[in-house]
């Protein structure tokens, strides 16, 4: 295929495949002003398959930097309520989301941490019921991604900008499949593979995991009574399909928010609101992360584990093999939505209702008791390496392989 072909199909694949749109619905769509072509590309066939309407939501990142060096700490410790309301409305509505990336990972070196920490305070609350929305499978939702010149050159280095553009848009173009018109074929192979591996976990129904390699990571990580493993396309409240991630590896589950158990260190950089989080550790006491330490970007880690209690914690944990499409590339890209589907990998922060047996009908506290970690931040660093090992230990006390250098054994 063309490279303008292969776009359109990306386009398509976002829309039918990842957000399944369907007659009727509200499309929310957040698009840097720069991929604003994109954006009408991706409107355009959410209006094809029966949308009633595409709200579309730019947003700019350069503007985002400028503002936060300049408008006062208190500025950024509110939401106004219109804008609150206009994705809590389309929440309700039961609207699918759709967000392009296309992210500078340092766009906001030098940004007052204070700053930052408020405006995700704030976002979070004033947008509370859009995320306890989709928490509960109530709207679908799905990512996309689309270089911009700073994040390729970051990529490659050492490459001009518009020929480092294209080299990204190739491996984009690689890791969703698109080398073909069988996509969809592809991806739907992929969903059974995934489906496969998070029925056995749940089989295993383990209470621990042990990860171990050679960078020094010695973990051991507690797993809730009912947790459940999953991966892949998930359903919508009303039953329908979807597939949040594009592109995915990974079955993750739920942790015991306060049963993990020694030290973990990185295994690739963290690109955390604009800051590059790099060669650091964490080491766990009863669930918590009591000592850690960054060889760059410490500051921002300390600003990401003090956001909130339950932002030294864990609220996932996820398992993808050294030897899968995007760990082969051997690419950093700078990008949490590829990264993490190159290498295992756990998320500080939030839990997801939807790995725990009728979690989606609990409470907040009933999750909480239960195991479930709740925060205003769900981040995800990368732990895996090519000489991992991961142990599944079952409530009777028996070592189960999970992972051998760095691969699934099943």
């Amino acid at each position: 295929m063309t490279f303008e072909e292969k776009l359109l199909e990306y386009a398509k694949l976002t829309v039918k495949t990842c957000a399944n749109v369907k007659e009727g619905q509200y499309v929310l769509l957040s698009c840097p002003v720069h991929a604003s072509d994109y954006g009408r590309m991706i409107a355009n066939e959410a209006y094809i398959a029966g949308a009633k309407d595409v709200i579309m939501l730019y947003y700019d990142e350069e503007f985002s930097r400028l503002r936060f060096l300049n408008a006062a700490l208190d500025v950024f410790k509110n939401v106004p309520n219109w804008q609150a309301e206009q994705r809590n409305f389309y929440a309700r509505e039961g609207c699918v989301s759709i967000t392009v990336l296309s992210e500078d990972p340092d766009i906001f070196d030098g940004v007052p941490d204070e700053k930052l920490m408020a405006n995700a305070i704030a976002r979070k609350n004033a947008f509370k019921e859009f995320y306890d929305i989709m928490d509960k499978g109530g709207l679908r939702w799905t990512l996309s991604a689309y270089p911009c010149e700073n994040w390729a050159k970051k990529v490659f280095p050492d490459s001009e900008k518009k020929t480092a553009v294209n080299m990204l848009w190739d491996a984009i173009f690689t890791t969703c499949r698109l080398t073909d018109e069988n996509t969809a074929e592809k991806w739907q192979k992929q969903d059974e593979l995934l489906k496969r591996r998070a029925k056995i976990l749940n089989k295993y129904a383990f209470v621990q995991l042990h990860y171990k390699n050679s960078l020094g990571t010695d973990l051991t990580v507690g797993l809730p009574s009912g947790h459940i493993w999953a991966g892949g396309s998930e359903l919508s409240s009303d039953g329908v399909p979807y597939l949040p991630n594009m592109p995915t590896e990974e079955v993750f589950t739920m942790p015991h928010c306060k049963k993990t158990e020694g030290i973990v260190y990185s295994s690739l950089p963290l690109s955390y609101q604009g800051t590059l989080i790099d060669e650091f550790y964490l080491r766990f006491e009863n669930g918590e992360v009591k000592k850690y330490k960054a060889k760059k970007g410490e500051s921002a880690l300390k600003r990401l584990l003090e956001t909130d209690e339950g932002s030294k914690r864990l609220g996932e944990v996820a398992l993808i093999p050294h030897n899968s499409p995007i760990s082969n590339l051997e690419i950093l890209f700078y990008n949490t939505l590829f990264d993490e589907n190159a290498s295992c990998h756990f998320a500080l922060g939030e839990c997801y209702a939807m790995n725990m047996q009728n979690g989606v009908n609990m409470t907040e506290k009933e999750l909480f008791d239960n195991g479930g970690n709740k925060s205003v931040n769900h981040v995800d660093f990368m732990i895996g390496t090519k000489d991992l090992s991961v142990t599944g230990i079952t409530k009777e006390g028996t070592k189960v392989p999970v992972f051998t250098n760095g691969n699934f054994t099943f």
